[in-house]
């Protein structure tokens, strides 16, 4: 039975942190595809999950690591039962904590000892040695609080975060609304947020046209219309690219929407 729990951050990290998670326990299913979300996500497992994360080497984790920012799906073992703790940052802050810039992480699981040192694992021993989850993220947060830096993301990076919601945002118009050249944005914003902002504003929409998808009644028209797409074939190389489906096999998948909003396809 998998045990999922979520709660806001402390004050102290409520501008870069979206919440604090953590699961244990899976569905009885061998596999899940995880779709882009734009974000970054820090974990420490309370047991052995290397190897989990396919694709990847060497295989992780024995202990924690960063998920950057992905341009296409992944997939991971759930096989094995994992009890993991996590943090779900919001985009354009995990650099605030992480000690370097989330560029740096695109379409990578890192090691969390690559990134923290020893650290890492002496903060895993003490959250292991917790008998709560409340426990658990009072250490987890202790530790986030205690690497928080000055840096604060550049306003035009806020800007284009903000702006990239909108169905019909462009990359040229924030650019020069912002007073920078198109290629500077794009520098600032991939290292700030981990993706290129053409690419984060097409996962914000693939999110938007699967939701529309699921709260109403199935029109592929007009959802492609309403999430910001020019037609119906243009959401669908979007679809095959970010979630290696079609959009009508995407809603007949067995789907599993997690609270850390990654969209996970169960392939059993």
């Amino acid at each position: 039975m998998l045990q999922y729990t979520a709660r806001p951050p402390t004050s102290a990290l409520a501008h870069i942190v979206d919440y604090v998670w953590a699961s244990q326990g899976a569905p009885p299913h061998p596999q899940e595809r995880v779709v882009p979300t734009g974000t970054l996500e820090l974990f420490v497992a309370l047991d052995d999950v290397k190897g989990r994360i396919q694709n990847v080497t060497p295989p992780l984790f024995s202990g924690g690591g960063v998920a950057g920012a992905y341009r296409r799906p992944f997939t991971f073992d759930t096989n094995q039962k994992a009890s993991v703790v996590g943090v779900h940052f919001k985009p354009g802050q995990a650099g605030a904590v992480l000690g370097l810039p989330p560029g740096e992480l695109m379409d990578r699981h890192v090691d969390l000892e690559d990134i923290w040192g020893r650290r890492s694992g002496e903060l895993r021993e003490r959250m292991c040695a917790a008998t709560t989850t409340s426990e658990r993220f009072a250490l987890l947060e202790a530790e986030l609080v205690a690497r928080l830096d000055a840096r604060r993301v550049h306003p035009a990076v806020m800007y284009a975060l903000d702006v990239l919601n909108r169905p019909d945002a462009r990359v040229g118009d924030i650019a020069k609304a912002a007073g920078l050249t198109q290629r500077k944005l794009i520098e600032l914003f991939t290292a700030a947020v981990g993706i290129t902002p053409k690419r984060f504003g097409r996962v914000l929409r693939f999110h938007r046209a699967t939701a529309l998808a699921r709260s109403t009644a199935l029109d592929w028209t007009r959802v492609a219309h309403q999430a910001g797409y020019y037609d119906q074939a243009h959401l669908i190389r979007d679809f095959r690219e970010l979630a290696d489906m079609t959009p009508s096999d995407l809603i007949r998948a067995s789907v599993h929407v997690k609270e850390h909003h990654q969209l996970a396809i169960l392939k059993r």
